[in-house]
């Protein structure tokens, strides 16, 4: 592997902060945010304490503030107590905020429904005392596999009130994957719906959770909590299932919140990794509440009269932070939208921003090329049909946003005025670490800027030597933050091997490869692994692999990722069959029947837009897979890398046919 990797992308266009988006904000100015890193720079401890008694609500002071002597194990305000749910909602009972509107629900059918503080803090204590009643307390752990709604937030915020461990799963993911993550973090109690809907039709979930529940070592669950949200029948096991509603009924309003330490384990997420097995994230109470507290309101800049929305789905890391958690503890109003952009029409977004008044709208570069092409073919759906005179700040995450797209995002969403923040963060950091101030930072469409105060980064070769400006290596983060990852679920040894790699002095590995332009600006030029990015959501290639592995006509599988102008990457899987290779309509019907089957297996998500069949793979002498060739193959070029190193040199001519 080369120690450096070659830059092609050029970006000269600069779009400095308006006088408007300075004044008032939470950081005004470069001067102001150089002021937060040099204070973070010089007084290291000083800064973490300050920022943690500022905006965090201790039931027990903590005196520690970071404890290095497990490295890379480390430790954040350990001797304090709090509660989380104390910290997003009972705190607001008492600052003003109790009858200011919490949550906006917009259903996939368009009805509206919305929850104060006050009464979202009601529901929350009903749903604890409930759960509470069934015997779950501090330590035990619940999988949460709900559509987007209030009650899918009201049952996390349970959760951290008990101190009770929670893994939400996206509802996209198949019975296969849930049972995966129910047994792997010894889950007692499932909390899940009838069904979810979108795009018009209702999307079983509790049948995939008696599926999942019939599996190898299901019968760890005791409990199965079902929202009634579509009226779908289910099947009943009277002694396991209960109702959401019959369970909070009679329920008191108010439930007290146990106090956990700041250590304490707030969520388990599970995310894709170089092996098949997902990696079971799991982030502390104290430290991942406080980044994603200070991120919200550092990099939205957020005002007392903000409606907020941010896109994503609470099964993924971007709707624990900036949905859950961190805009709740800053006392946000935000929408939650149950359905999907497209429904009934490509300008459901724009529309909602027109009639909810949004503010501040966060989302992902996919969801933008995906409304660019439709406005495209519908000049109807198109943003500047409607009135977005209500936005004040864009945002964007999940993947790069090329700069064309946010071209176009900046001029017809934002009309010119609105600053667009390129977030850059993952999973494991809990919340944003590389991003612009919207009142502090210029800006350069494609790049996601400069690191947050008291976050230290770097660009490095294999040596954790700091690599040249203008030059692309590994995108690491140089000492440790509140928020960042505290281990891998039940595996401490793929946490070292996998975020601390004995060669990089120490660093925590991103992942990503970088560069820094001559102002110190970041540039993300993608995954140094195999784990794909499509349509926001980071997908492990070997998992997929591993599922069309398990098919009986496949012997051996490699998937890869090519550019797509839509979901940001394609899957492309490259397959050795056992069977001699099929073409024409058998191969057609077999491509078929293989991305059911990986719809089955992992979620329809990761089904592979092409399929190529061949009667080998391109491994080395050892056996390795060479994935970087069938990159090249999958994006339609020619090799024109060395392949002397190849078992067999021809074996790329075969992957003509795609399908």
């Amino acid at each position: 592997m080369s120690s450096t990797i070659d830059s092609i992308l050029v970006e000269h266009r600069v779009f400095s902060p308006s006088a408007k988006a300075v004044a008032g904000a939470t950081v005004a100015g470069m001067e102001s945010y150089k002021a937060l890193c040099a204070e973070a720079e010089q007084d290291f401890n000083g800064f973490w304490t300050r920022m943690a008694n500022e905006h965090l609500v201790w039931r027990k002071p903590f005196t520690k503030v970071l404890d290095e002597s497990e490295a890379p194990f480390y430790t954040w305000f350990d001797d304090g107590e709090l509660n989380v749910s104390e910290n997003c909602l009972d705190v607001h009972l008492t600052n003003g905020n109790a009858d200011k509107t919490a949550l906006i629900f917009e259903a996939d059918d368009g009805s509206v429904d919305k929850v104060t503080y006050r009464q979202l803090h009601a529901r929350v204590c009903r749903i604890a005392n409930g759960i509470k009643s069934l015997g779950y307390k501090k330590g035990d752990r619940a999988i949460i596999y709900l559509p987007m709604s209030i009650e899918a937030i009201a049952c996390m915020q349970a959760c951290a009130r008990l101190g009770v461990i929670h893994s939400v799963v996206f509802g996209g993911f198949s019975a296969k994957s849930l049972h995966q993550r129910i047994v792997d973090v010894g889950a007692k109690l499932v909390i899940t719906a009838d069904a979810q809907l979108r795009g018009g039709r209702a999307i079983a979930l509790k049948s995939a959770v008696d599926e999942a529940l019939a599996d190898e070592g299901g019968d760890i669950v005791q409990h199965v909590i079902v929202y009634k949200r579509a009226g779908s029948e289910v099947n009943w096991s009277g002694s396991r299932d209960v109702w959401l509603h019959e369970l909070e009924d009679g329920q008191p309003d108010s439930c007290e919140a146990v106090a956990v330490e700041a250590e304490h384990p707030l969520f388990i997420l599970y995310t894709s990794g170089s092996t098949g097995k997902p990696k079971g994230v799991q982030h502390a109470s104290a430290g991942y509440l406080l980044w994603a507290s200070l991120t919200t309101k550092w990099v939205f800049d957020v005002r007392p009269d903000d409606i907020f929305w941010c896109t994503a789905d609470v099964g993924w890391v971007t709707g624990h932070s900036y949905i859950a958690y961190g805009t709740l503890a800053a006392g946000l109003t935000q929408i939650i939208f149950e359905g999907i952009p497209t429904y009934p029409h490509a300008g459901r977004f724009w529309e909602m921003i027109q009639r909810h008044k949004v503010s501040i709208f966060y989302t992902a570069p996919t969801a933008i090329r995906s409304l660019i092409k439709a406005a495209q073919a519908d000049p109807d759906t198109h943003p500047q049909r409607y009135d977005l005179s209500s936005l004040r700040l864009l945002g964007s995450v999940g993947e790069p946003i090329n700069p064309e797209a946010w071209i176009w995002y900046y001029q017809n969403v934002g009309q010119g005025r609105c600053p667009i923040v390129d977030t850059w963060w993952q999973t494991e950091t809990g919340g944003h670490i590389l991003s612009p101030l919207p009142g502090a930072t210029p800006l350069k469409p494609g790049s996601c800027t400069l690191p947050l105060p008291g976050i230290i980064t770097g660009v490095v070769d294999e040596a954790g030597n700091d690599v040249p400006q203008g030059r692309g290596g590994f995108l690491v983060i140089k000492r440790p933050w509140p928020a960042m990852i505290r281990t891998v679920w039940g595996d401490e040894e793929r946490y070292k091997s996998s975020y601390f790699p004995t060669d990089l002095k120490g660093y925590y590995l991103a992942g990503d490869n970088a560069q820094r332009d001559a102002d110190g600006y970041y540039w993300i030029m993608g995954r140094t692994d195999d784990v794909l990015s499509v349509s926001g959501h980071r997908l492990g290639g070997t998992e997929i692999e591993s599922a069309l592995v398990a098919h009986e006509k496949v012997a051996e599988a490699a998937v890869v990722g090519r550019p797509d102008a839509t979901t940001g990457e394609a899957i492309v899987a490259f397959i050795m069959l056992k069977d001699p290779v099929p073409d024409g309509v058998q191969a057609d019907a077999l491509a078929k029947e293989l991305r059911d089957w990986v719809a089955k297996e992992v979620g329809a998500i990761a089904k592979p837009r092409d399929i190529r069949f061949g009667n080998n793979l391109p491994k080395t002498r050892s056996g390795k897979i060479l994935r970087r060739l069938l990159r090249v193959v999958a994006e339609g070029k020619e090799v024109t890398q060395d392949v002397s190193t190849l078992e067999n040199p021809d074996v790329l001519k075969q992957f003509t046919g795609v399908y």
